[in-house]
């Protein structure tokens, strides 16, 4: 509840305007079935770093092999989409690719946006939470903290999280749960997300208890995407609730997701990668589908560009011919 009302906070009126124009030109074009789109995102991903520490087996940062440039997110290029777009911006997720918390500016930026009265979250692997970083990161007006937890035993964790160390995680946890005391401070809400794989799955509530023991505000459990799942995969879980892909009679595998020709993603947000380039959205992990890039006039004239009104109309009328919605589970999702 306090985590909601904190999101309501950072409403206004011109917020609330913008955010009737894009349900109102989604649901039509939905019912039409031709593309009309209003006002602007009033939900962003901003990409600190496409670099990591860890070698996660299903991520293309944890892989090496990103078929775009690495680097690290400039606070000038930052600056300038945050000022265009903070009257209409209300949630603004500092991750897409990498660990943010490599980008030496990183905390500096969370206080821009902050200041700016957006809420603000992140998603990392807690391995550089030492006690100096996590005192800096509630000072910073960070609102949503996501620490990956994947498993509640050393074995078990680094069997997808190459290289990493949970008691490391653990570590950097307590030191958050320590400075949000210290320092009378409700924000970042702790979130604790559990990415479900066979190897995993048997530790739920493990993990559960974990969370409860250290003081974290919540536990999720997601998902996991896996590449090439077509032929089955050591990691898809044997838990039907927690995998996106059902097994079918032949044994091979289907993703269970219908793939409405809609996509409520495509009217409401998007992804700026580090160097400035706009693509539709996180599943887009090598930024194929680049639509433009923000350094050449401004976020939004690629927002409204001849490309992205392309794609938007594509996905109206053949979602499933577009790579990157093969493997999706949102779609349809227009709430959460």
């Amino acid at each position: 509840m306090n985590d909601q009302l904190n999101l309501l906070r950072k409403l206004t009126a011109r917020k609330l305007l913008n955010a009737a124009k894009l349900y109102g030109s989604y649901f039509l074009s939905r019912w039409t079935k031709k593309n009309f789109h209003w006002g602007l995102p009033f939900s962003l991903a901003l990409e600190p770093t496409t670099s990591c520490n860890l070698r996660c087996p299903e991520c293309p940062s944890g892989l090496r092999a990103f078929t775009r440039p690495t680097g690290m997110l400039q606070e000038k290029l930052f600056r300038e989409a945050i000022d265009e777009l903070s009257s209409t911006l209300l949630y603004l997720t500092f991750y897409f690719q990498g660990e943010p918390f490599l980008n030496p500016s990183f905390l500096e930026m969370v206080q821009y946006a902050s200041s700016k009265n957006i809420y603000t979250a992140t998603s990392t692997n807690a391995h550089y939470l030492n006690d100096a970083v996590a005192k800096k990161t509630v000072e910073s007006g960070l609102d949503r903290l996501i620490i990956s937890i994947d498993g509640t035993t050393q074995e078990t964790y680094q069997s997808y999280r190459i290289g990493g160390k949970l008691e490391k995680v653990i570590e950097g946890t307590k030191n958050m749960v320590k400075w949000k005391q210290k320092l009378q401070s409700a924000t970042p809400r702790l979130v604790f997300q559990f990415l479900v794989v066979k190897p995993n799955e048997h530790q739920l509530e493990e993990a559960r208890q974990l969370a409860k023991d250290l003081g974290v505000d919540e536990i999720t459990f997601k998902t996991a995407q896996i590449y090439d799942y077509e032929n089955g995969s050591p990691l898809i879980p044997t838990l039907d609730k927690y995998s996106r892909y059902a097994k079918q009679s032949d044994g091979t595998y289907r993703i269970k997701n219908k793939l409405e020709n809609s996509c409520w993603k495509m009217w409401h947000s998007c992804v700026i990668t580090w160097d400035g380039n706009v693509v539709p959205c996180c599943f887009d992990k090598d930024a194929h589908y680049q639509l433009g890039n923000m350094q050449k006039g401004g976020f939004e004239k690629v927002w409204r560009s001849a490309p992205y009104n392309r794609f938007r109309k594509q996905l109206l009328k053949a979602r499933s011919e577009i790579d990157i919605c093969k493997n999706c589970t949102e779609g349809m999702k227009i709430f959460g």
